[in-house]
């Protein structure tokens, strides 16, 4: 189990680093691609993210889906255990949350049935290398089992790697959106086919 875990840590370093290169070099209206995929979900709830680090910003995308439905982020609750959402509008209260991401300030828990996915490394058959704590997988996979839920990939195109060391408890992305395209996964809207 080390190997593996020594092999996800050397892909991470190496991809935080084609991250943070390709952020270096964004420039204004990454998100494009995004608001267009949520343009055809208008009113389902929906979950983002406030982009930590040298992560890709959704933040445009999740303003203009406030204006049509409940949009949500991600609250860490604890070490192993599911992410939970709550609800956040444009310029509503934040404050920090575990791992420095803001949250809104006020609790308003909400499930989402699109979730925007931050990634550390993709490839092209759905799969994700994150931060290694496990949260979207074990969200994914608690979500899905009562209802379809997509999940979105939201990242660079350097972030590319098709030789992502996965596991089979690693939840598949449904479609993964970069700043030059929108790249879909053929294995149906639920994840699990």
């Amino acid at each position: 189990m080390t190997d593996l875990a020594d092999i996800k840590a050397a892909a991470r370093k190496a991809a935080f680093a084609r991250r943070k290169a390709a952020h270096e070099a964004a420039g204004p209206g990454e998100a494009g691609h995004l608001s267009e995929v949520l343009a055809g979900h208008r009113g389902v709830p929906m979950s983002g993210y406030m982009a930590i680090r040298t992560e890709i910003s959704p933040l445009p995308a999740m303003e203009e889906a406030a204006a049509h439905g409940p949009v949500c982020v991600p609250v860490i609750m604890g070490r192993g255990l599911p992410l939970k959402f709550s609800r956040w509008q444009p310029g509503c209260a934040l404050r920090e949350g575990p791992f420095g991401a803001m949250i809104p300030a006020v609790d308003d828990f909400i499930e989402p049935e699109i979730l925007i996915v931050p990634l550390v490394a993709f490839d092209r058959r759905g799969g994700r290398l994150g931060y290694g704590g496990g949260f979207y997988d074990r969200t994914l996979e608690m979500l899905r089992a009562k209802r379809p839920t997509l999940a979105i990939g939201f990242a660079y195109g350097a972030q590319e790697d098709d030789t992502l060391p996965l596991e089979p408890t690693d939840q598949p992305l449904d479609m993964i959106v970069t700043e030059s395209e929108v790249i879909e996964i053929g294995h149906g809207v639920s994840g699990t086919g």
